[in-house]
C-alpha cells in the first residue's frame, strides 16, 4: 500500500522537489521534525528584515554526489575517509564512504567524483582487505574511468623503502583509465594529521562544482542513530599503571615476552574486543646519550628530553639522509643519495649510524628537523572489559637484534621489558579496529589463529564469550618455539578447555623436533573439520606476522577447500575470497 504525499500539490515546491521532500520527510520521527521545524523558523529569524522581502532564491539543487573510497590497515585511512565525509557533507556534497573490502571495481566507472585514501603496507603491499579490490583496478579488466574526477591522499612510512606506494600506483593507474586528476596527490608520513587535513580541505574545493550549489540543505536523519556506528572512544591519551610486569616465557627461553596489566584510573575506555592499545614509549636514554655525543650536544638537557620522549631517534630512511644533507650541506652523504645507493646503505642501520659515519657540528634544531616525532606503538589488547573490568592488558614481545656489529632494539618493546616495572605509569590511548570483531550472533563458532604475539585478541575473544556466556565453540590454533619454554598462557588455555569456553586447541611448536612444523601444517592436518566448521558458519580469525604466517594460513586454508570439496584451485581460491567478502574470515596483521 503506498504512503499518502506530506506535502500539497499547493506547496510552492516543483513535482521533483515535492517528491524528494516527500522521501526525507516520511521516515523522520516527530522529534526530529520538531527541530527541523524550530530549526527553519530559526534560520529566517536570524535574517532579520531581509527575511521579511526575500531576494528571488535560486533553484533548490540536489547536493553533489562524492564516493571516498580507502584501504586501511592500522584504522587510519579510515578515519580521514571519516573526516572527508563530515566536512564534505557540510560545504554541499553528498558523501558515500567505501571501504576498498566492499567496492565493486566495476561500477567505478559510474562515479562523477572520487577521493582515494590509501595506506601502503609493508614492502610497498596493500592492505590485506584491499587486496581484491586493488587487483581487479589493476588488473585488465579495470573499467574505465572517462569522466571521473579524482584525488588521492597516500598514507605511508618513510622507513620502508616504497613509500606510499599503493597510493602512488593508484594515483597513476586511475588517470591511465581515463579519469581526471583534479587534486594533486599528497604522500604522508605516520605524522600525517596536518598535511592530511590540509589536503582533504583543498580536495573538496577542487572537487567543487563549477558554478554553486544554490539551495542544498543536506539533511541526514540517520546520522545520531547510532544505528551503523560504533560508540566514541576518546582519541586522547590517558595515563594507566602498570600493575602486572609478567615475562610469560621461561628463564630458558630465548624471546622474552611480557604481559602487561594496566589500570586506569577511571573508568576504562569503552573498547571491544579485536581493539588495539596504543602506547606512548620513551627511547633508550644510552642510545640517546650516544647521539648527543656524536652531535657534540652532550650538555642540553632540553634536548635530551626532547629526545627522550619526543622524537624518533632510530628510523633511518632515505628521506632521512635527505633532511640531514639539506640541514647540515654534508658532502660525503649527499654523494651518498646522489650515488642512488642511499637505500642500501641505510639497511639495518639507525639515525645513530648516519651521525657517525658523516660527523658534523649539529644544533639542536638541527635534530628537529631530520627526525620525525616519536609515534605511539599499537598492541592487539589481550583482556575484555566483561572479565577485567578497568584494566587493560597487552602481551609484548621484546625485539631485540644485531646489524653492522651494533645491538638494536626495538623502541617501545624493550622500553616495557627493561625499563618499566609495576607502578610504572604510561601514556595509552585506544584505537578501534571495527573490522576485526566477534560474531553478532553469540551462537556463531570462530576458528582463531595466533601464533606468538599473534594470541592476544584471542585471549580477549575467549574472555568475552565466556563472561558473555556465547554458547557458539571457540577453537584456537596457537604456535610458537618450544612447548616448555613459550607456551604463552598455556595454564589459562587449560583452564579454558576445562570449563567449556575453549572447545578445542591445536599447537605447533616449531623448535620440538627435526621437521619445523607451524600453525599452517596443523590448518592443513585438521582440513577436514575445519572446513566443516566453517560450512556451517563459523567466523575465521588470523593475527599475528603478516610477511609470511598470514599468507601461508590462507594458501593452507584455500588448499583445504580443494581437498575436501574436490575443487580446483579457482574455486578454492573464490571459496576463500567469499568468506572474506562476507567478513567471516578477518586479520589483525602486522
Amino acid at each position: 500500500m503506498s504512503r499518502s504525499a506530506l506535502l500539497p500539490r499547493t506547496a510552492p515546491f516543483g513535482d521533483a522537489e515535492r517528491a524528494h521532500l516527500d522521501a526525507a520527510l516520511g521516515s523522520t520521527t516527530a522529534l526530529q521534525r520538531a527541530w527541523l521545524a524550530g530549526f527553519l523558523a530559526g534560520l529566517d529569524a536570524a535574517g532579520g528584515a531581509a527575511a521579511e522581502a526575500p531576494a528571488p532564491a535560486a533553484p533548490p539543487r540536489a547536493a553533489e554526489p562524492l564516493t571516498i573510497v580507502f584501504a586501511s590497515e592500522s584504522g587510519n585511512s579510515e578515519k580521514l575517509a571519516g573526516d572527508v565525509s563530515k566536512l564534505a557533507r557540510k560545504t554541499g556534497f553528498k558523501p558515500k564512504v567505501v571501504d576498498f573490502a566492499d567496492l565493486d571495481v566495476a561500477a567505478l566507472g559510474k562515479e562523477k567524483r572520487l577521493v582515494v585514501i590509501a595506506a601502503t603496507w609493508g614492502e610497498g603491499e596493500p592492505p590485506a582487505r584491499a587486496v581484491r579490490a586493488y587487483g581487479e583496478i589493476m588488473g585488465d579488466g579495470a573499467p574505465r574511468l572517462d569522466g571521473v574526477e579524482f584525488g588521492v591522499l597516500a598514507l605511508g612510512d618513510t622507513s620502508y623503502a616504497e613509500f606510499c606506494a599503493i597510493g602512488k600506483r593508484l594515483d597513476d593507474r586511475f588517470e591511465a583509465l581515463g579519469a581526471k586528476r583534479v587534486m594533486p596527490r599528497v604522500d604522508c608520513d605516520l605524522d600525517f594529521d596536518k598535511p592530511a587535513a590540509a589536503w582533504i580541505k583543498d580536495a573538496l574545493k577542487a572537487l567543487a562544482p563549477a558554478e554553486p550549489a544554490g539551495n542544498v540543505v543536506a539533511v541526514d536523519f540517520a546520522r545520531g542513530t547510532g544505528a551503523d556506528e560504533e560508540a566514541e572512544v576518546s582519541r586522547e591519551p590517558v595515563v594507566v599503571e602498570v600493575i602486572e610486569h609478567v615475562n610469560l616465557n621461561s628463564s630458558r627461553s630465548d624471546k622474552e615476552t611480557i604481559h602487561l596489566a594496566l589500570a586506569f584510573e577511571d573508568a576504562a575506555p569503552a573498547y571491544e574486543p579485536g581493539d588495539s592499545l596504543e602506547l606512548y614509549p620513551e627511547n633508550d636514554p644510552a642510545l640517546v646519550d650516544q647521539i648527543l655525543k656524536a652531535a657534540g650536544l652532550e650538555g642540553d638537557s632540553v634536548l635530551r628530553q626532547a629526545l627522550l620522549a619526543e622524537r624518533d631517534i632510530t628510523t633511518l630512511s632515505a628521506a632521512t639522509v635527505e633532511r640531514f644533507v639539506k640541514a647540515t650541506g654534508h658532502e660525503e652523504a649527499r654523494r651518498l643519495i646522489e650515488s642512488n645507493e642511499v637505500r642500501a646503505w641505510i639497511e639495518g642501520r639507525h639515525l645513530i649510524d648516519l651521525i657517525e659515519t658523516y660527523p658534523t657540528k649539529l644544533t639542536a634544531q638541527h635534530l628537529s628537523d631530520i627526525t620525525r616525532p616519536l609515534p605511539p606503538r599499537a598492541y592487539s589488547i589481550a583482556s575484555s572489559r566483561a572479565e577485567v573490568g578497568d584494566e587493560a592488558h597487552l602481551t609484548i614481545a621484546a625485539v631485540r637484534y644485531t646489524t653492522h656489529d651494533r645491538a638494536r632494539a626495538g623502541v617501545a618493546s624493550v622500553h616495557v621489558a627493561d625499563r618499566i616495572r609495576t607502578g610504572a605509569k604510561l601514556r595509552v590511548r585506544v584505537k578501534p579496529n571495527k573490522h576485526f570483531r566477534l560474531p553478532a550472533n553469540p551462537a556463531t563458532d570462530i576458528v582463531m589463529v595466533g601464533p606468538g604475539t599473534g594470541v592476544a585478541p584471542f585471549r580477549a575473544f575467549v574472555q568475552e564469550r565466556r563472561a558473555t556466556e556465547a554458547s557458539g565453540r571457540n577453537w584456537l590454533f596457537f604456535g610458537d618455539r618450544h612447548f616448555t619454554h613459550d607456551f604463552l598462557y598455556q595454564l589459562e588455555w587449560q583452564e579454558a578447555l576445562e570449563d567449556g569456553s575453549l572447545a578445542r586447541i591445536d599447537v605447533a611448536f616449531s623448535r620440538d623436533q627435526p621437521e619445523k612444523i607451524y600453525v599452517q601444517d596443523r590448518i592443513w592436518e585438521q582440513r577436514r573439520e575445519l572446513v566443516s566448521w566453517l560450512d556451517g558458519g563459523a567466523h575465521f580469525y588470523v593475527c599475528g606476522d603478516a610477511k609470511a604466517m598470514a599468507k601461508d594460513v590462507r594458501a593452507a586454508l584455500v588448499r583445504a577447500f580443494a581437498d575436501v570439496k574436490g575443487l580446483d584451485a579457482a574455486a578454492a581460491e573464490a571459496a576463500v575470497a567469499g568468506l572474506e567478502r562476507s567478513h567471516r574470515y578477518q586479520q589483525d596483521v602486522y
